[in-house]
């Protein structure tokens, strides 16, 4: 074999090779087309001579791989689109299957290359590289807690294309096989034996001789699927047992999707056509539907947003180079509410010491048992044990003494959304304090540079701005006042990426940026309800869009007496004019008359029964002073209207300065609020659709509706020039 550089490959006295993959100056295996044509050399190598008899895969790393490299894949479209210019559409698509077939072929090669292969699996092994152990006839896993398998594909909008949807639903019954390629989840070692989708699971110093015995005792080289009198787990796809699967499928993929997801329905269309062919047809129809979704718009904007961004921006894009890493070993939080508990949570899940602060010790003990609860429910799902919740309990420290922030390297308070609360707190917190200390507040509404007004040390103040639930939401906004420098920054960067959440950074404006956009979304359900149009349609037209619920349904989940109270103080600060009539006058109806404050009193737009599914308030209809008939509401208006709106709003703040990086839109927009993922995000979404179209569609909903969908200069710009807001930040960057 020729310059193997990716590889360590040896032969032991029984004849087993063993094949590391461990590429120089990575932390992590990734699959390149250098790999592929070393695993293409170390396949033809085993089969070709007769002194080899099997050959095991593992890795010399922490972890097995992360799948393929997803820039190889755009690099695939750019020459699709040179090639479709300089010799026409049909060449460049040729060159494009055959190319985006490369891996399948290969990794059928090796099923059928005539010598056992096995797989030894300790760490991660997604996407590509699970495709790969799958076309192993042997899977072995390390029983150690952070090895996983999966195909997370659809995750950014492509789908398993190197035989996983084939393999998978070979090897599980279809209905099981269709929820993990759905899902795209990460499965634990244990529940992948039982799924039937690995054969064993040792301790890791053991996988790979477990790999070796399997070969040594004559382990098959030939797949089942390609073994005479192979019966499918769930029978043939045209007969009754088969009959029971794909209707209800069907209709599972459209509830769940709304058909935004073109790689979900090529998963569906693959596994449908697959099963009723042999194998290498099945894998050829898989790849053609890999190839198109390969070129779809929702994978170039997913990829680009959930995976390019989603990693430059955990990695610290948006970091003060010069700042040296802070090495945060102690964090203040001050207010033990239910916000202040759940940072300390986080925080302390990270390893890190905890001061958890509350005007008496009765409060910040109540705020630490938060801790205890969340840990306990860890542990009923086998997620942890009573040893890991003893530990993360004694990192935290309950107090009513602010003495006790003294050796703190960051303090966030997290009280009450009141500036002389927080002025009070500030006072405290910096008589207490070393010099160094960066102090944050997490607030959600409240202008940064205003608290700052109340420090001594502005340049140490920034904002920290969570969502809840702290523990399950991804997102974190990184609040600049006027003054805060880089240190400060670079601090609250460090600690996010600590407590392994996305940061993104804004500079301060009333609501930041993705409150902003949220309330945008609600204010439109709103109107649309007082329009008279059924709820129901409205928040149906919610979910078709792709967001994850409703604007009335997640208007309950904030808080409805919490929209009055924001739209109040909009109202008191920046006049009638800055607020909506029509909206004032339903939520204080629902908030002052009918007592209807959302879900935290089990009544608001819907109902909440105890025990029963959520439904939409019969009452509503009387709120209504008209009535516009079901069968004449335009459907796909009102999902335009409710996508356009936060579009608006984002672009918006990306022309006040308070957005700086569309990355950071995008990826805040889809973690922060879950704005339609397929779309790449709120920016993505005007960029894919063109400056020119989506200002054309805000004006036509602007004559309709009124001037909130009146498009911003910058977009007027954009549509004349034919310019992105990626085109932009790059102009941007090379200057």
């Amino acid at each position: 074999m020729t310059n193997v550089t990716n590889f360590r490959f040896e032969v032991d006295a029984d004849g087993i090779a063993l094949a590391t993959w461990d590429m120089p100056g990575r932390s992590m295996n990734v699959i390149t087309p250098e790999v592929m044509g070393e695993l293409e050399q170390i396949i033809e190598k085993v089969a070709g001579d007769e002194a080899i008899k099997g050959c095991v895969i593992t890795s010399g790393k922490e972890a097995f791989s992360g799948g393929a490299d997803l820039t190889m894949l755009q690099g695939l479209g750019a020459e699709y689109g040179r090639l479709a210019k300089e010799k026409g559409e049909e060449t460049a698509m040729q060159f494009f299957f055959e190319e985006s077939r490369k891996l399948s072929l290969l990794y059928r090669r090796l099923e059928t290359s005539g010598k056992p292969f096995a797989a030894a699996v300790h760490g991660v092994c997604l996407g590509g590289a699970f495709e790969l152990a799958l076309a192993c006839h042997f899977r072995v896993l390390s029983d150690v807690d952070s090895t996983r398998v999966g195909l997370p594909e659809v995750k950014v909008g492509l789908f398993p294309g190197a035989g996983g949807t084939q393999r998978v639903a070979r090897l599980m019954q279809t209905g099981d096989a269709l929820q993990m390629l759905f899902k795209g989840e990460q499965i634990r070692p244990l529940m992948a034996r039982n799924m039937g989708l690995v054969h064993a699971v040792a301790p890791r110093d053991a996988i790979v001789q477990t790999a070796r015995d399997w070969i040594k005792q004559g382990g098959s080289a030939v797949a089942p699927w390609d073994q005479k009198g192979y019966k499918l787990p769930s029978n043939k796809v045209y007969s009754a047992a088969g009959m029971q699967i794909w209707p209800p499928a069907n209709a599972i993929y459209r509830r769940e999707t709304q058909d935004n997801y073109p790689a979900i329905r090529a998963i569906l269309e693959s596994v449908y056509q697959g099963l009723q062919l042999p194998m290498d047809l099945a894998l050829k129809v898989e790849s053609r539907w890999f190839a198109k979704i390969l070129r779809s718009k929702e994978a170039a904007a997913m990829i680009r947003t959930l995976f390019i961004s989603m990693q430059d921006l955990n990695k610290g894009a948006r970091r003060p180079k010069d700042v040296p890493p802070s090495s945060l070993k102690k964090v203040g939080v001050v207010g033990a509410g239910f916000m202040g508990a759940s940072v300390a949570y986080v925080t302390a899940n990270a390893g890190l010491n905890v001061v958890l602060i509350d005007r008496d010790i009765e409060a910040a003990e109540k705020g630490k048992a938060h801790s205890h609860k969340l840990m306990s429910d860890q542990i009923m799902k086998g997620r942890a044990k009573t040893a890991d919740r003893d530990a993360l309990l004694s990192r935290i420290k309950a107090s009513a003494d602010y003495g006790d922030l003294a050796d703190c390297d960051l303090v966030i308070e997290a009280v009450f959304e009141d500036p002389k609360v927080k002025a009070e707190v500030i006072g405290k917190v910096e008589a207490a304090i070393r010099p160094d200390c960066i102090f944050a507040s997490n607030t959600s509404t409240l202008p940064i540079s205003g608290l700052a007004k109340q420090s001594k040390r502005p340049d140490q103040f920034i904002g920290i701005h969570f969502f809840s639930p702290v523990e399950k939401m991804m997102l974190v906004e990184i609040i600049m006042g006027k003054e805060t420098g880089d240190k400060a920054l670079a601090t609250a960067l460090d600690y996010v990426r600590l407590i392994k959440k996305t940061p993104i950074v804004v500079n301060d404006s009333r609501g930041f940026f993705a409150n902003r956009c949220v309330l945008a979304y609600i204010l439109e359900g709103h109107l649309m309800f007082t329009e008279g149009l059924p709820a129901a349609m409205i928040e149906q037209a919610g979910k078709q869009a792709g967001m994850p619920v409703g604007p009335l349904s997640l208007n309950d989940e904030v808080g409805v007496d919490l929209g009055l109270k924001i739209l109040r103080a909009t109202k008191a600060q920046l006049g009638e004019t800055s607020i909506v009539p029509e909206q004032e006058e339903l939520l204080t109806t629902l908030v002052e008359k009918e007592g209807r404050l959302g879900r935290k009193n089990r009544k608001g737009f819907y109902d909440y029964p105890e025990g029963g599914q959520k439904r939409l308030w019969p009452g509503l209809t009387d709120l209504q002073a008209k009535h516009v008939e079901a069968e004449l509401v335009d459907m796909q208006e009102l999902k335009q209207r409710l996508l356009v709106t936060q579009a608006l709003e984002a672009a918006r703040t990306f022309e006040e300065g308070v957005i700086t990086d569309p990355r950071e839109a995008d990826v805040g927009s889809i973690l922060g609020f879950g704005f339609a993922p397929y779309t790449g995000g709120a920016l993505s979404y005007i960029d894919f659709m063109g400056a020119k179209a989506f200002v054309d569609l805000c004006r036509s909903l602007q004559a309709k509706h009124g001037d909130r969908f009146a498009p911003p200069r910058i977009l007027l710009d954009m549509a004349a020039s034919g310019d992105t807001f990626y085109g932009r930040a790059g102009a941007k960057k090379a200057a």
